[in-house]
């Protein structure tokens, strides 16, 4: 990747609004605002995919293209286990309403408030898991710098 001034910038300011997300570890902060920027960004799993309803919800969505389907990121400061967490709402563009499918994991909610307003892309990914045959759902959400 050419550091360019563009570039320098990108990690000087997401480096400085992760400082104060990790404890004025500037260093930490440093290293990982360039591992994102040099990445374009950070893809990671939607975890509890599979609570309730949501594999019927992913398995809906895989109908659809991707470009269809917007991904909104809401933080749950009310959430009982994790005041921290950030449960990942998926909806077709144009449809009603939204549908929670998971939270995105919690050793990440901090860089995640650190990278801010982005809007994230939502990928659906199916498999099958263990010697099950039944296919199963996850998703995946990408989040530009």
């Amino acid at each position: 990747m050419k550091m360019t001034s563009e570039t320098r910038s990108k990690i000087f300011s997401l480096a400085n609004r992760l400082t104060a997300k990790m404890d004025g570890d500037k260093s930490a902060a440093f290293c990982k605002a360039w591992a994102i920027v040099k990445a374009g960004g950070l893809e990671l799993k939607v975890n509890g995919v599979s609570f309730g309803n949501r594999q019927e919800a992913l398995k809906r969505l895989v109908a659809y293209n991707p470009a269809e389907i917007r991904a909104v990121l809401v933080p749950e400061p009310t959430n009982p286990k994790d005041p921290a967490a950030i449960a990942v709402l998926v909806g077709i563009q144009n449809g009603k309403g939204l549908f929670k499918i998971g939270y995105v994991p919690a050793n990440v909610t901090a860089v995640i408030n650190a990278i801010g307003g982005k809007l994230p892309a939502l990928r659906v990914v199916s498999g099958t898991w263990g010697t099950y045959s039944k296919t199963t759902y996850g998703a995946r959400v990408s989040l530009a710098v």
